[in-house]
């Protein structure tokens, strides 16, 4: 979702879109070899095991793709001598903080997911001082599985919907998302925090979905204890982006007024 955004975003420079046919990131030769050919000028580092259920129940993989495969991108980065942009998530946090996390606290995932993306932002500051860490949370966009795009078909499918009160995060839509990494670009490496503005539970979001596409169908109120569902999730993982306002860059729209452009197109 988020890469093919990006090459919509960037389409005013001579980019190389990688894919898995090109190069394995969990290969080091591979990637190293890849990166050097092309001599970038910054490497966008969207590649990702996402699967935060699949992760709990094969970390392997998703320290593997998330730790090992961030490490030796950045090392192509560093050899090449050409910024990371690496993106990374909410998940890094426990949330239970209460109120939103701003770049500075204390990482402390709990679980898998959120602990090898957290591995890869260690590789990240450890092996380049040349790198931007990007924090977001919650993405949808035009291609690829997501929330709003699940939800829409289950409003179709069903009359109820059950969806879960007690999770709140803000929902990013992913070419908000890309608009925000050219901005970034041009201001100090560091790490950064980029959603969309506000935040919501997922039932508020399931709620809203349902009110801009006038669906009839009820969506019940329930917990995250009813799914068991094999991954832990933090209760409150809003991002506040302190980082961002105090470069000088304007905070993405609310997400409400991206929902609504992502819905009407």
């Amino acid at each position: 979702m988020l890469g093919s955004d990006i090459c919509s975003v960037f389409s005013d420079v001579q980019l190389t879109a990688f894919t898995l046919k090109d190069f394995d990131i969990t290969d080091l030769d591979a990637s190293v070899s890849a990166i050097r050919k092309i001599k970038p000028d910054y490497v966008v580092h969207t590649a990702a095991y996402t699967n935060v259920d699949g992760s709990e129940q094969s970390p392997d993989k998703a320290y593997l793709v998330n730790g090992i495969g961030t490490r030796n991108i950045t090392m192509a980065c560093e050899e090449t001598g050409c910024p990371i942009i690496y993106i990374s998530s909410d998940y890094v946090f426990d949330g239970t903080k209460n109120e939103p996390y701003n770049e500075w606290d204390m990482p402390n995932p709990i679980n898998h997911y959120g602990m090898s993306k957290l591995l890869g932002e260690r590789y990240v500051t450890s092996l380049t001082n040349r790198f931007y860490i990007v924090r977001t949370s919650w993405l949808y966009g035009k291609k690829g599985k997501n929330f709003v795009d699940t939800i829409s078909r289950l409003l179709r499918e069903r009359d109820e919907i059950d969806v879960v009160t007690d999770q709140a995060g803000s929902p990013t839509y992913t070419l908000d998302l890309a608009k925000k990494l050219k901005e970034l670009l041009t201001k100090g490496y560091g790490t950064y925090h980029i959603t969309n503005s506000s935040y919501c539970s997922w039932y508020e979001f399931a709620v809203e979905i349902a009110r801009l596409q006038s669906s009839n169908a009820e969506i019940r109120q329930t917990t995250s204890d009813i799914f068991k569902l094999p991954a832990r999730r933090p209760s409150f993982s809003v991002l506040n982006n302190t980082m961002l306002r105090l470069e000088g860059i304007k905070e993405a729209r609310p997400w409400k007024a991206a929902l609504k452009d992502y819905l009407s197109h």
